[in-house]
């Protein structure tokens, strides 16, 4: 099967090639770096003919962002004759207001669930590395702030799998939250990962930084129903090392 992964130079896009990859499948990169820009429509039609399904793991900072590449992917999806176009979103992104990252995602998910393509919905949770990428938003002189959100973090490879999975499959309109097995608290993560890569940085837990009190309690949590996918925090930290 011919398939075609948007944001395929980034973290979760390229696991997804090597998924897809190593069940046999011929798999499609767009990115600007190999030389497809969703953002103008460049190289978009050469790059998905004959392309069964696209995945786009894309990421973006606000509206423009979204709402721009995903109209461009959708257009060419459909002068290409694509069936179906995955979407990785995140799990509670109808519940967070004043985010330009969240409302892009609302956006883009609108424009895909109306769009002319066959299409399924993932919305996965935070995954296991945004504690210490928050965090890395804030430092200075080895002191970052981090939220103590409450979050059931789910590791990147896990994310993949799911993606690979779905894209090979029929459209399901919108898939249930995947989430890691288990609840965790945001600085505690942060420390845990620092401390693992021998990094020693200052965290200070406040609500005054990134992210406010809309993000509190049970907000980042999955979803009734949410299909719970087996890395730990724990097993992922230790393979960070490995």
């Amino acid at each position: 099967m011919r398939i075609a992964v948007a944001g395929a130079t980034g973290n979760i896009g390229g696991l997804t090639i090597d998924v897809l990859e190593r069940d046999g499948h011929e798999v499609v990169g767009i990115s600007r770096s190999l030389g497809v820009d969703l953002f103008t429509g460049k190289g978009l039609d050469e790059a998905l003919a004959g392309v069964e399904a696209v995945v786009d793991a894309t990421n973006g900072d606000d509206v423009a962002f979204f709402s721009t590449t995903t109209g461009n992917l959708l257009a060419a999806e459909q002068r290409a004759g694509v069936r179906h176009h995955v979407l990785l979103s995140i799990a509670g992104a109808d519940l967070i207001d004043g985010n330009a990252h969240y409302s892009g995602k609302r956006e883009q998910e609108r424009l895909v669930s109306a769009g002319p393509v066959p299409w399924t919905i993932v919305p996965a949770t935070q995954f296991h590395d945004f504690a210490a990428m928050s965090a890395s938003w804030t430092e200075q002189d080895g002191v970052a702030t981090v939220a103590p959100l409450l979050m059931q973090p789910i590791a990147p490879a896990d994310v993949a799998a799911v993606l690979a999975e779905v894209a090979t499959g029929e459209p399901q309109g919108r898939y249930p939250d995947i989430a890691g097995p288990e609840t965790q608290d945001l600085v505690d993560m942060a420390r845990r990962t620092y401390a693992a890569r021998g990094q020693e940085i200052v965290l200070v837990p406040t609500w005054s930084g990134i992210f406010g009190t809309d993000m509190a309690g049970e907000v980042l949590l999955p979803g009734a129903g949410a299909r719970i996918m087996p890395t730990t925090f724990d097993t992922w930290l230790a393979g960070q090392n490995a």
